[in-house]
């Protein structure tokens, strides 16, 4: 054994006594070692991974997508398989704006548009095959989910857990019925249980989320090594970056919440140093939709998660856009600690999901977070509801395209539809962080109101699948503002990318320029480069006094956006309703 799996070796063992010191196992640590090394191929080559590395720069953005937000149809029926068709769209102008494209669930499910995984080794025959993954992740860094909480209740394991037959038989969370479950934090409304009619009698397995998504019980070493043969798959594909959904939940323990408990921050640091030993540049990002301070623990001592997702920027920015006053945002940002080499937000203000609301709680009042809920709910959108200990139910997230969601303020709709989205991506484009825009985003893409009726299901009011020809003909006719949208965006994103001072650990400083301007100071981490991105939040016209800022007077100053430049320092400049400037004082070459 050479040094550097000797030390792997070691540290693997340390991370298992961590996760299983209260389980009784039959197994050894040294066995589990031997059998992860094995699975991940790092008996054959390990590279020790260097620390405090930042895998990604200014030149880094991330396209979130289904594999069939876009299809090729002949009237009804789908005439090419979706990733063929996604691949061919993802090559025309997002290639200048993206390098990273997130293809959200794209196995076989039975719910959950793909949350709910039967088999996690295929590729669902409705999108493409693996072949399709391969091409996509050859022309960009491919982003995939590893559903690690839970699987479909129709999957293979399931169905062995059902007859009593190894391995699935042992792969899932049970609980007496009688059991105090009333700490458990739920994101959902359904019961925690699910009673289930097995060969072995009748069992009350374990569901988060709902009863099609039976959780996984990780006090059982085989769903740890399963899942890193998952990984070790995936990464043959061509996965460059995992994103772990619904992280949080992973271990239970009863007379606990069954959230953020220290067994699952640990295996989060074990699956990062198989990965990392494996393929030095890829990066995990853990998906774990709760309160802010919470969130930030999963950065771990710069040895958990390379990227947290920023969940508590979308219901901040939105809530600032509809009421025109930036406070709140500009306090949050505040307190938030800069990432430290190794670590990245992950920054995003829409998704397949909602608008979550438990990372607003803390930063917005019940009574400003009611008044975000009923603007949203004027706009069209929907709400979902979540279970608290007393058995009452809460708003949990907004259902709502952001496009609509955006559509007006407090006092209702407007003509700022345009300008008020473009601002949203504007301010997001220039945060400490790397960008991820949600595909609907980039078309604009207004709510499916047909899909929501057909299915029942809140979230499908942002999942709109397009008709290649009919999405190209919106985007040819420039009148259209699913072609001004997409255009603008993307000129945003080219833009972004040549700046130094927007790399995703460059220092940012909140500058303080009242209620009606939100802006922050961007400076290169060689700092040679400065950007001042201030942001008009309101439907008024709102001077910026340039003395308030600090344009160094030896230097030439332009936004990048318009290109204007800057003529006196000392002068002031009028912004209109929802305009953002970006002030630098140079354009990279």
């Amino acid at each position: 054994m050479n040094d550097v799996i000797e030390k792997l070796s070691v540290t693997l063992q340390n991370q298992l006594d961590v996760i299983y010191k209260d389980v009784e196992l039959t197994t050894s640590y040294e066995t589990i070692v031997s059998q992860l090394l094995e699975i991940m191929r790092l008996n054959e080559f390990a590279h020790e991974p260097k620390p405090f590395t930042n895998h990604w720069s200014e030149k880094d953005s991330i396209l979130i997508t289904y594999g069939d937000s876009i299809e090729l149809k002949d009237g009804q029926k789908v005439v090419e398989p979706p990733l063929k068709t996604l691949h061919q769209f993802l090559a025309g102008p997002l290639k200048e704006a993206f390098n990273s494209v997130h293809i959200l669930p794209f196995y076989p499910y039975s719910s959950d548009d793909g949350f709910a995984v039967i088999n996690y080794s295929q590729v669902n025959e409705s999108l493409g095959d693996w072949k399709d993954i391969n091409a996509i992740a050859y022309d960009f860094r491919l982003m995939s989910d590893l559903v690690i909480n839970h699987c479909s209740s129709r999957s293979m394991w399931f169905d062995q857990f059902i007859h009593n037959e190894a391995p699935g038989n042992q792969f899932f969370k049970t609980a007496d019925p009688d059991a105090d479950v009333s700490a458990v934090v739920r994101p959902r409304v359904s019961p925690l249980l699910r009673e289930t009619q097995t060969a072995d009698g009748t069992k009350y397995v374990w569901c988060t989320f709902s009863h099609d998504q039976v959780d996984f019980d990780f006090g059982n070493p085989d769903v740890l090594l399963e899942f890193v043969r998952i990984i070790r798959l995936y990464l043959d594909e061509g996965v460059r970056i995992f994103r772990l959904d619904a992280v949080a939940f992973l271990w239970k323990q009863l007379g606990t919440s069954c959230i953020n408990l220290p067994q699952t921050h640990e295996v989060i640091r074990l699956l990062r140093t198989l990965i990392e030993y494996a393929c030095s540049d890829c990066i995990i990002i853990t998906e774990t939709n709760i309160p802010n301070k919470e969130n930030l623990t999963y950065f771990g001592n710069v040895n958990e998660a390379h990227a947290i997702y920023n969940f508590s920027l979308p219901p901040l920015l939105v809530n600032t856009l509809v009421t025109g006053d930036c406070t709140h945002l500009k306090q949050w940002l505040m307190t938030m600690p800069p990432c430290q080499d190794g670590t990245a937000y992950f920054n995003f203000i829409a998704s397949h999901d909602g608008i979550g609301l438990r990372p607003a709680e803390g930063l917005l009042d019940e009574k400003e977070i009611n008044n975000l809920v009923n603007t949203m709910m004027n706009f069209g959108g929907r709400v979902s509801m979540r279970t608290l200990d007393d058995g009452s139910s809460k708003p949990y997230e907004i259902n709502i395209a952001l496009y609509d969601a955006l559509q007006g303020t407090e006092n209702g709709p407007d003509k700022w539809n345009f300008e008020r989205f473009t601002c949203a991506h504007e301010i997001m484009f220039s945060l400490e962080g790397i960008p991820g825009v949600y595909i609907h985003s980039m078309l604009g893409t207004q709510n499916d109101y047909a899909r929501l009726e057909h299915t029942n299901h809140n979230r499908h009011i942002n999942r709109h699948r397009w008709d290649l020809n009919a999405l190209q003909a919106e985007l040819a006719e420039e009148k259209s503002h699913h072609a001004r949208v997409y255009k603008r965006l993307t000129e945003l994103l080219v833009i972004r990318k040549e700046q130094k001072a927007f790399h995703p650990n460059a220092t940012q400083f909140t500058l303080q320029l009242g209620s009606q301007l939100f802006g922050v100071w961007r400076q290169s981490i060689d700092r040679k480069q400065s950007i001042f991105c201030i942001s008009n939040v309101t439907d008024e016209p709102v001077s910026l006094m340039l003395s308030a800022i600090n344009l160094i007077s030896t230097n030439d100053w332009a936004d990048l956006i318009s290109g204007t430049a800057v003529d006196d320092i000392a002068g002031e400049i009028l912004l209109s309703p929802y305009q953002t400037v970006w002030l630098s004082n140079q354009v990279a070459s």
